[in-house]
Order: structure tokens, then sequence, then C-alpha cells
């Protein structure tokens, strides 16, 4: 046999090896692919059926494994998501919101990050206790909720973000006037003004802002500052004339003062120094 055909032979046999090893490659490949699918929908499956009856901690270790099997499939982020879910609704927030951050490293252009942004906002702010204890839960869901607000306007979450935001403000409110008040009575003049006047001009929405307006009126009229007792009076009583706390205000001036009905209270919904700053020029 010529050795030009030999050669020839040689490298068809070649070829025919090679094509068949990477046929039966990828036909390993794929078969492995398929069993990593079959496995992470098995486990997928199993951690729904726990979840369905309230074992939520083996749901939780359920859903990670299943991202574990297969972290290349679409369905990886949404088993982490649902891991963190599980955490959460059994309360162990700490768990949940380690979780979701790692989701967030993770798979950080998936299309639910506004709900993990979200999740982890809520956990925050289900670990807040009162105005009392500590702040940092308070602050860190605080955050959450501006950022989805800021960054997600349009979604379901900025809108109840921003009722959480209302109530986050007022349990700020109150930490500065438990703290305003503790200064009062301990005469820390300059300490519970300043409690007082961060009151007035970060949380001028909430409930508290009548009193801290009162209070700067108390305080300065006691201290000799007539001028500037009488510029936070103005403020009161150009909102809140017919409110107990400018009555009191009143009083400090006017010591004769008797009450009469005015009326219902009519209050104004917008931020009171954003209006009338001119007031305190």
């Amino acid at each position: 046999m010529p050795r030009f055909k030999l050669s020839y032979i040689l490298i068809l046999l070649i070829l025919f090896v090679t094509v068949s090893c990477s046929k039966k490659e990828a036909e390993i490949q794929n078969i492995k692919k398929k069993s990593q699918e079959l496995e992470m929908s098995i486990a997928y499956k199993e951690a729904l059926d726990k979840l369905e009856i309230n074992d939520t901690y083996n749901a939780a270790q359920k859903f990670l494994e299943a991202e574990l099997l297969f972290p290349q499939s679409s369905w990886a982020p949404q088993s982490a998501l649902m891991a963190s879910y599980s955490y959460y609704i059994q309360n162990y927030y700490s768990e949940a919101v380690s979780n979701l951050n790692r989701f967030l490293k993770t798979y950080p252009k998936n299309e639910n990050v506004v709900y993990a942004h979200y999740l982890i906002g809520i956990c925050y702010y289900e670990m807040i206790e009162d105005e009392k204890r500590d702040i940092n839960p308070i602050l860190k869901s605080k955050e959450k909720f501006e950022l989805i607000i800021n960054n997600y306007p349009n979604t379901d979450f900025a809108l109840d973000s921003k009722f959480k935001l209302d109530l986050i403000n007022d349990i700020l409110a109150s930490k500065e006037m438990y703290l305003a008040r503790h200064y009062q009575k301990r005469n820390k003049w300059i300490a519970a003004i300043n409690r007082y006047n961060n009151i007035v001009e970060n949380y001028n929405e909430t409930i508290f802002i009548e009193e801290a307006l009162h209070r700067l009126v108390e305080i300065n009229y006691q201290l000799g500052l007539i001028e500037e007792s009488e510029k936070f009076a103005k403020v009161l009583g150009y909102n809140y004339q017919s409110g107990e706390w400018y009555k009191k205000s009143y009083k400090v001036f006017n010591k004769e003062y008797k009450e009469k009905d005015t009326g219902k209270i009519k209050k104004n919904k917008k931020g009171v120094i954003e209006k009338f700053r001119k007031l305190f020029d």
C-alpha cells in the first residue's frame, strides 16, 4: 500500500476517534446537566413541600441545596430568595439578611433585586423594639426603604416603603423626644434644645412636632431668650392654634389666660419648617 494512502487512512482514523470522543463527552455533559436539573427540581419541590407544612427551617436548607446543585440555572437565584423568605417567616432575621446580602452580591442583575432590598428592610423593621433600645435596626431599615423609594419608585415595594418610613420617622422622633424630656428634667438646657430642634427640623410631619415647638417656647422663655421663644410660638400658633400645646405656650406669655373652646384642630399637613422658614429669620 502506498505510503500516502496509509497516511490518509491514519488521518481519517484520528479524526473519527476525535469526533467520536467529542460527541461522547458532549453527551456525558448533557446527561450530567439533565441529572443536575432533575436533582435541583426535586430539591426545590421538597423545599416547597416543607414550606407548605411550615417546616420553614428545613425548607430554607432545601432551597439552598437546590441553588448549590445547579448554580448556573435560572432557578438558582429564585432558590436563594426562597431560602431567605423561609428564614424570615420563622423570625431568623439575621440569617435572612445574611443570605439576602449574598444574593445581591451573587446575582446583582437579577430582576428580583428590589425584592431582596425590600426584604432586608422588612427584616430590620421587624427587629425594631422601641425608642429606648438599639437604634441600629431602625437606621438600617430606613436606609433600605429610602433606597427603594429613590431607585425603584414605580414599584409596589416603594409604596409600602413610604408607609414604613412614616412609622420609622415616628419612632425616631419619639426617641428624640424621650431624650429631650430627659435632658429638660435635669436642666440640661442645651442638650434638650438640640433634641427638640432636631424634631422640628427633621421630623416635622410626626405627631411630636407640636410638643417640640412648645418645649422650645418654654425653655427659651425660661432662659430669658424671649425673641427665640416668640419665634417658636409664632410657628406653633400659625399651624396649631387650636391645639393643646399652643394653649400651653400661650400661657407662658399670658399667665392669666383661660382656655376657650375654639373648635376642631386644623393641622397643616406640609412640613412646618419648609413652609414657614421665614418666621425663623
